[in-house]
Parts: structure tokens; sequence; C-alpha cells
């Protein structure tokens, strides 16, 4: 694993380059160009806050504000992933290289879609102006959650990346668990709201579950975030980033061929 992170290291010009590529062709030829960074979660905000605000009438305060805050991290997460799950397999026009480090490529699908994160905060922070929710020092917090996610996204993608390429089955899967994934989330609902007996689990066994909470806590309740949801993620990215080490050490060589 640590030789896969100083390789990241040594190629970071060439993750940066890659990382600006991908975020300056993302919108290009369209009408409104960057602003779709801006466009795409505020009409999923509408859609979702129309649904379950006017429709269902989910009592939240604030429920805008609060669909948007883990909304953002959630499409960040979901769009790393359908990107990520085809970041080698489509590739075939760079690992034909030579050498070539292939960890790079799910890599800066991540890092550009969390540009995309960053760049849309401003934009939930104007929002909870509008509804008088002021930010506090609990969003101090937000580097070490974000932190956390890059390394869960990471890791997960990198091993659904390596597999897609010999099963390209895979990645028709994951767009079908994406969306039954994000319903499982509370992202349009309060944790708690799921039984007692159960949320624990839910933090658990959905680390998804556990990551979005956590910005919903530190922006929304202001209040610091449990902290072992969190430290169940690390582990569990850790672990991921491992597998996908050994996948990538063992089928480097084989990437170039299969794809």
């Amino acid at each position: 694993m640590l030789r896969n992170f100083r390789e990241l290291y040594n190629y970071r010009a060439l993750l940066w380059s890659l990382t600006q590529r991908e975020l300056n062709a993302r919108y290009r030829g369209s009408l409104l160009g960057f602003f779709w960074t801006f466009l795409n979660p505020m009409l999923h905000m509408l859609v979702y806050m129309l649904v379950f605000g006017f429709f269902m009438k989910q009592r939240v305060p604030n429920y805008t504000y609060f669909i948007f805050v883990g909304l953002l991290p959630w499409i960040w997460f979901s769009t790393s992933i359908a990107g990520g799950v085809v970041a080698i397999s489509s590739r075939r026009d760079l690992l034909t290289k030579v050498r070539f480090p292939a960890q790079v490529l799910p890599a800066t699908v991540v890092a550009s879609n969390f540009f995309n994160y960053l760049l849309s905060l401003p934009l939930m922070v104007l929002l909870g102006l509008l509804f008088g929710v002021w930010p506090t020092w609990h969003a101090l917090l937000f580097p070490l959650i974000a932190l956390l996610q890059f390394a869960f996204t990471l890791g997960l993608c990198y091993v659904i990346s390596a597999l897609n390429v010999t099963f390209r089955d895979l990645q028709h899967i994951v767009g079908n668990v994406v969306m039954l994934w994000f319903f499982v989330t509370p992202v349009l609902y309060r944790v708690e709201t799921i039984p007692e007996q159960f949320r624990n689990w839910v933090l658990i066994l959905n680390p998804a579950a556990a990551l979005i909470n956590a910005y919903q806590q530190i922006f929304y309740d202001h209040q610091l975030p449990d902290p072992k949801p969190l430290a169940w993620v690390a582990l569990l990215s850790f672990v991921l980033l491992w597998a996908a080490s050994q996948l990538f050490e063992r089928r480097r060589e084989e990437f170039a061929e299969f794809v």
C-alpha cells in the first residue's frame, strides 16, 4: 500500500494535470459551462424538497438547507463511484503508454468531484444564511470528515475499477447499487427516524450514512459528530486501500491487455 501512495506522490503533477483536464472538460461546449457545478445540486435539491418537503411533509426545520447539507457530499460520493468504476477500463489510450501509473486514474475521478464539492460549499453556506442558520466552530471539523470520505471513496473506487477491467458487468451493477444506497442513507431524512435498535447498525454497516450524518451534525445540528462510526469508516477505508493495493500489484501488467 505504501508503494502505491509513494507512486501517487511521485506522480502528483500528473494527477493534478489530469484533474484539471477533467474539470475543464466536464462542461465544455455547454452554454452555462462552469455554472452547472452549482445548478446540478440545486436542481436535485428542488426535486427532493418538492417530493419530500411538500408532498410527504417531512417535519424537519429548514428542510431545504438540511437536504443540501447531505446532498452535496452524496453527489461527490455517487459521481465518484459512477466514474471510478470505469476509470481504468475506459482509458486504454493512457494505459497502453509505457509504465503509466494506473492508480492515478481513480484518484483523478475522486479528486475532480471533490473540487466540485468544495466549489459548492459557499452556496450551502449562503443557503443556510437565508434560513438563518449561521456556521459555528463545529464546521472546523469539516476537513477531517472530508478526508475520511476521500479515503473511503478512493479505496472503493480502486477496488471496483480494478475488478471492472475483467468483469464489465460490474459497472451496470454498481449503478443500481448506488441508487439503492442513496435511499438507505439519511440524506433526505434524519437518522433519528431510524428505529433506535437499528440505528447503530445502520451507521456501522453503511459508511456513507456515518459520513452524511457527521456533515449534518457539524453544519445543521451544530454539534460534535459521533466518533465511533467515523472510526469505523477510517478502519474500513484502510482495509479497502490495502485490498486495492494488492489488486493493483498483482494485475498491474494485465490492465493494458484487458482494456
